[in-house]
């Protein structure tokens, strides 16, 4: 049985986050020429950072593996400011931060609070990048939560100056539950104001609540390193809807899509979209209808860093 009909998600893909992250280190290329150097992976998918390394783009894990006078971007997941003097001891030439706007702000109020004497939550993946970066603020005033477990294990030395913060990939949904638990224990804890959630991360999983639906599989593109994209599949196969993970569409199975008429596809916040139209476009060469579904406009933009004010460049 052949796939009918392929439905797309809206709003998917890139988030603006992403989209100034990625764009910094195109106009780095332009204004600099490789080598760039990038501390981590600048977005958590694997065509991107392909994509960049061909071009002359060299990933690093540590500030040691950047030459002096070097160019080097930080990446939207933030670092914390171990890394910043790092980077000033070693001399490196020009430092250009393309964090989050979202990010940051949670690095702010990280810093606000610990200031003022609180211990912090900080609700995430441990090893995840923007953890290790945020948590890098105030390492002695923070305690890292998972999951419920952690939350109704974790010790805090001051019951009354608690305040909860979460990593900004996750939804109000992903966080939920963990928060309940800790406003249980701790009923005078501050709870992070609703713009401190991840507008684009909250707005994938409601497009795909509506897509899961619609169809009978969902495919969500993007890479394994990514926690939206990995979310996304969870939040199909919550609404009981079988859901794969994909790099591209060269990785489906075609074992998947046996005695299944309609699909859903949609993408995690750092996939290009030319891979869901390459996906869409493969179903739509076996005869299948494309048809779009959703519900939110994003018009959310962030300003590339102020050393890449696009009147400086080179014309």
């Amino acid at each position: 049985m052949a796939i009918r009909k392929v439905v797309i998600a809206q709003p998917r893909g890139y988030c603006a986050g992403v989209e100034m992250a990625v764009e910094t280190v195109e106009r780095t290329l332009q204004r600099h020429g490789a080598p760039v150097y990038v501390f981590h992976e600048i977005v958590h998918n694997q065509h991107v950072v392909q994509d960049f390394t061909r071009r002359g783009v060299r990933f690093v894990q540590s500030i040691d593996e950047v030459p002096r006078r070097a160019k080097l971007v930080l990446s939207a997941h933030g670092v914390s400011p171990a890394v910043w003097q790092k980077a000033k001891e070693q001399q490196i030439e020009i430092v250009i931060d393309a964090t989050c706007p979202l990010v940051d702000k949670v690095h702010r109020e990280v810093r606000k609070f610990a200031a003022r004497g609180y211990w912090i939550i900080l609700i995430g993946h441990e090893r995840h990048d923007e953890i290790v970066g945020t948590s890098g603020e105030a390492p002695e005033r923070i305690r890292i939560v998972a999951d419920v477990a952690d939350a109704r294990a974790v010790d805090i030395p001051d019951p009354e100056k608690v305040i909860v913060l979460t990593q900004t990939t996750l939804s109000v949904d992903d966080t939920r539950e963990v928060i309940d638990v800790l406003k249980e224990r701790f009923p005078r804890m501050i709870t992070p104001a609703k713009e401190d959630i991840c507008y684009a991360t909250q707005n994938r999983q409601d497009a795909v609540k509506q897509l899961a639906g619609e169809v009978e599989l969902i495919l969500v593109i993007g890479s394994r390193n990514s926690e939206n994209s990995n979310q996304l599949c969870k939040v199909a196969r919550a609404r009981r809807t079988t859901a794969y993970l994909i790099d591209d569409h060269h990785a489906i199975d075609p074992s998947w899509l046996a005695g299944v008429e309609r699909i859903g596809i949609t993408s995690g916040a750092s996939a290009p979209e030319r891979l869901v139209q390459e996906t869409a476009d493969f179903f739509k060469g076996q005869g299948a209808e494309i048809t779009y579904l959703g519900f939110a406009e994003e018009n959310i933009h962030f300003a590339l860093p102020p050393e890449l004010d696009s009147e400086n460049l080179p014309r």
